[in-house]
């Protein structure tokens, strides 16, 4: 198995179909099909099952697909690391963001990319936190900003800031904004991330979260339906300032300091530990953590610098 088979392989696994295939990797169809017959001998297995209107990969095409985007990326990496040697920070890097670190950052780091780094070509994904970590997981980012990531063997994660998390609501609902014991909180008509990943964001306490979604009266995985829902007097849920700056300084709602006890999440910068650390990446990983440092040293992100 080469590099070259593995691209042969990607164009049919993609198109299908054998001729379009042969177009797109700009070889004679007789020889692509010769190659794939080969990577079947050479693992023992079908990678696709051959029909009358293409090709449909088998579960172990599926696997395959999987690790040879992931080989051949990680050799480009290689390639343009040694014919550069660190000389110019050029090439792709893709970045996922939970949606806060986006509001936060987003908007300085293109900037700072496009004016000082011309030749690297940045691809930039926000999203909620879990779903973050699953691109991430999947290799379609190569460094992620993510709240509470589980511990993975697979996983290098850089805490990097700390936010304290806020009970949020319209006045109506929670309240003047003196602080709230925990307790009251557990017993307000409370709306939260989904379970799972998603959830994780929300608190650095399992134990707490779970006490919370026990009496959460709906669950959600959108930010735009969570702030619609705080305004329109639905429900109040647990999360930063910073996520709710414009509602907050338009008087929409209200935020309560949490307390007894006082309520915590991390952030972190997170890569995956079979992944080379190429020039690019270790500078992306400093302007990050640059600019997180000037967003909470202005005071624009109100959390603790872990960095």
């Amino acid at each position: 198995m080469d590099s070259r088979q593995l691209r042969y392989f990607i164009a049919v696994y993609e198109q299908r179909n054998l001729s379009r295939a042969a177009d797109q990797a700009n070889v004679a169809q007789s020889a692509l099909s010769h190659h794939i017959a080969n990577l079947e001998a050479e693992f023992a297995t079908p990678l696709f099952e051959r029909k009358p209107r293409g090709m449909e990969p088998t579960a172990a095409g599926e696997r395959l697909y999987e690790h040879a985007r992931i080989i051949l990326r990680a050799m480009a990496a290689a390639e343009r690391e040694i014919k550069e040697g660190g000389s110019e920070i050029a090439g792709d890097i893709s970045i996922g963001m939970a949606n806060s670190g986006m509001k936060a950052i987003g908007v300085p780091l293109m900037r700072t990319v496009l004016t000082k780094y011309p030749n690297l070509k940045l691809s930039l994904t926000e999203s909620l936190s879990g779903a973050t970590l699953l691109h991430l997981l999947s290799s379609d980012v190569d460094l992620a900003l993510v709240y509470n990531p589980p511990s993975e063997k697979d996983l290098v994660a850089e805490p990097v800031l700390e936010e304290q998390m806020f009970c949020v609501g319209t006045e109506k609902l929670v309240g003047k904004r003196a602080p709230i014991a925990f307790e009251e909180v557990t017993r307000l008509p409370l709306i939260l991330l989904r379970y799972g990943l998603s959830a994780r964001a929300l608190l650095d306490d399992p134990v707490l979260l779970k006490r919370l979604e026990a009496n959460a009266i709906m669950h959600l995985n959108s930010t735009s339906g969570m702030i619609g829902a705080l305004t329109a007097g639905l429900g109040c849920t647990i999360a930063t300032t910073h996520f709710v700056s414009e509602p907050l300084k338009a008087r929409l709602l209200v935020a309560r300091e949490v307390i007894e006890p006082k309520l915590t999440r991390t952030l972190y910068l997170c890569r995956l530990r079979n992944r080379p650390m190429t020039y690019v990446m270790e500078e992306m990983c400093r302007l990050i953590r640059a600019l997180i440092a000037d967003q909470v040293g202005r005071g624009a992100w109100e959390a603790t610098l872990l960095i």
